[in-house]
């Protein structure tokens, strides 16, 4: 959310908090930010999920999930769905950010998808867990290199042709135009079902690469989202990673700063 609020795009985020303090906080926040959370769920039966990082210096050594991540109740999909009904025809594209809570039950999974196609709205997916069938119909989806081996049931990915080979898993279970693979300090590949190219990045200090996932996944949509093409946004999205990784912590990057990376690479 805040990647793509620091880039400029107006966000309306779907999701699910406790009633609890820490959902409080975390709708003041958005609201701050001035994103709109009229389709964020109430669960009373369920905490807020909190992240604690414990960090060394500036790299971090642990992080402790406090979370429930049991589906959500039926009537909560209903509401959630109907929120995002409401909301999709001033969507330009729907971005789907699986971390394996419970909100992404299969069947939800789909509903969503299928009705951002039905509204003529590109799904982007950064995906978790071992069922990539629940994202058939989306239009990109991110794994990393080791998310990308446990769902193609693969024991390792080393070079592009490992990567073909696993991609092949997931084309036939999805549908998906583009598999796009984050691969560390290597970059990213770009694979689709007639061809894959890889993209380096640039050799970069690193302090943390808390939340480099995030951002990629955002830079990609938003850039998808205003009509450039997938290998353009991932060059934009590979800048993007290079400068969030030079931050301890969780950090955002804007365009000017994602432009002044290109000019210097």
């Amino acid at each position: 959310m805040q990647n793509l609020v620091a880039l400029g795009a107006q966000v309306s985020v779907a999701g699910v908090i406790g009633i609890d303090a820490s959902g409080r906080q975390l709708i003041e926040i958005m609201a701050g930010e001035g994103v709109k959370t009229d389709t964020i769920v109430e669960d009373g039966s369920r905490s807020t999920t909190i992240k604690t990082r414990i960090l060394v210096g500036s790299h971090q050594l642990v992080r402790v999930d406090r979370e429930v991540t049991e589906p959500i109740a039926a009537e909560l999909e209903e509401k959630l769905i109907a929120g995002i009904v409401a909301n999709i025809n001033s969507a330009d594209i729907v971005l789907l950010s699986d971390y394996n809570k419970g909100l992404f039950a299969p069947g939800l999974t789909q509903r969503i998808i299928n009705i951002a196609n039905e509204h003529q709205k590109k799904v982007v997916i950064d995906p978790k867990g071992l069922n990539y069938e629940k994202y058939k119909g989306a239009f990109i989806i991110k794994p990393n290199r080791k998310e990308l081996a446990e769902a193609a049931k693969t024991e390792k990915i080393s070079n592009l042709a490992d990567l073909e080979n696993a991609a092949k898993t997931i084309f036939l279970q999805t549908g998906t135009d583009y598999l796009i693979v984050t691969l560390s300090e290597e970059g990213m590949a770009i694979i689709t079902e007639q061809s894959s190219k890889l993209m380096p990045v640039k050799a970069t200090e690193v302090f943390d690469v808390t939340g480099a996932g995030d951002t990629v996944i955002a830079v990609i949509a938003y850039f998808t989202a205003l009509g450039l093409s997938v290998e353009e946004a991932c060059e934009l999205a590979n800048h993007a990673a290079a400068n969030v990784v030079k931050h301890v912590g969780s950090a955002t990057t804007t365009i000017d700063e994602i432009i002044k990376d290109m000019e210097g690479y």
